[in-house]
């Protein structure tokens, strides 16, 4: 914990830090991050909580997923002087009530003061769901496509991942990250009989880098590029050479993992 203080060195309040976990469906929200012209799931969240506790509350997320974008579990963290069990069902509850069905707090864990939801994690997973039949009830939640995919070349592609670090060749241009190295883990896809599900997991993620993997790794599946061309794409460190973007509605932030340490 850490002390608010005044000009004479006198403690006032004790602050505290949370990691708040939560999920939510992206379809009706310009994204994560609060923006002049729409309203994001940082924005809603916020205004909850400070109407809750009665002191302005700031919260900081482990990323900003883009509009349409969804994550089955999301992690900020904030600061507050308000002394209260938050891991209690009956805040949680009261916390739930304030925001709209689209948006579900999982659960609030005090951690260390230094803890930040989005430099201090390990790793983050998404998921991209395609699907190959007209479903209404995934008409938000997933991408359809007209014709089969090759899966195991797809997911050999997807091992050509792991063996790179630099991949410009997937992040939108124009950002001002000082890095476009990424560690990727995890990377393959799975077909259930109705959907193409992918997986990938990696210590950090550049803007629109799933979504355009995504769409490069379907041009394989198609058969339209190689495995070669696939792995010439990443050499060459250039957007304009890879797939489209896929569209938002399919991609999942599904976890996002921290040191134990961090937790009190």
């Amino acid at each position: 914990m850490s002390f608010l203080v005044c000009e004479n060195q006198t403690l006032l309040k004790m602050v505290n830090r949370y990691f708040i976990y939560l999920s939510y469906d992206g379809s009706s929200y310009c994204g994560w991050q609060i923006q002049p012209n729409g309203i994001s799931i940082q924005e809603v969240v916020q205004k909850a909580l400070s109407l809750l506790l009665q002191e302005e509350i700031l919260i900081v997320g482990a990323g900003r997923t883009d509009s349409g974008v969804h994550a089955k579990m999301m992690v900020a963290h904030f600061d507050t002087t308000v002394n209260f069990d938050f891991s209690s069902a009956d805040f949680i509850s009261k916390l739930n009530s304030l925001l709209s069905h689209a948006i579900s707090i999982k659960k609030i864990v005090n951690v260390k003061n230094e803890a930040h939801a989005r430099f201090d994690a390990i790793s983050r997973t998404y998921e991209y769901h395609i699907v190959t039949e007209k479903n209404p009830f995934l008409h938000n939640f997933a991408m359809r496509i007209f014709h089969p995919l090759n899966i195991e070349k797809m997911n050999e592609a997807s091992q050509v991942l792991l063996k790179y670090t630099d991949f410009t060749s997937f992040s939108k241009l124009h950002t001002d990250v000082k890095t476009n190295n990424c560690k990727i883990m995890v990377a393959n896809w799975h077909f259930d009989g109705e959907k193409y599900v992918f997986f990938i997991q990696a210590d950090r993620f550049l803007r629109n880098m799933v979504r355009a993997i995504v769409g490069t790794l379907i041009d394989v599946g198609k058969e339209k590029i190689s495995i070669e061309k696939f792995k010439e794409i990443i050499e060459l460190k250039n957007r304009c050479k890879a797939g489209a973007s896929v569209p938002a509605k399919g991609l999942y932030l599904i976890d996002v993992h921290y040191p134990d340490t961090l937790f009190l």
